[in-house]
């Protein structure tokens, strides 16, 4: 806020992403079943930013649907679960993002 909007009662609404609140890391989980073509996928600076863009906050539990290159040009819908989150809820530039596999045999072909 600035020291006008506090003289006039102005709340500011601005958010910023780098503030104190923001998760320090957090661990979301993929199917043991998903192809390496798509670990690596998931590993890509481009799906981490996507990541970071997408969802505004993170809680253990949370679970995100996602779709992932498999390979040969092919996609697969995969779950993500937030399995821990460091710090607060909110994911910011800074907010680290580790992976790790879970063995719930979603991916299984029938």
């Amino acid at each position: 806020m600035t020291e006008s909007d506090q003289r006039s009662g102005v709340a500011d609404d601005r958010s910023d992403r780098s503030d104190a609140t923001g998760a320090e890391r957090i661990v979301v989980s993929y199917p043991a079943a998903l192809s390496e073509a798509g670990r690596r996928q998931l590993e890509k600076q481009s799906f981490r930013s996507y990541l970071h863009k997408t969802h505004g906050e993170a809680r253990a539990g949370d679970v995100w649907e996602e779709f992932v290159g498999v390979g040969c040009g092919t996609t697969r819908d995969v779950s993500l679960r937030v399995e821990r989150v460091d710090g607060g809820a909110e994911i910011t530039d800074e907010t680290a993002i580790s992976y790790a596999a879970r063995d719930d045999g979603e991916l299984e072909d029938d």
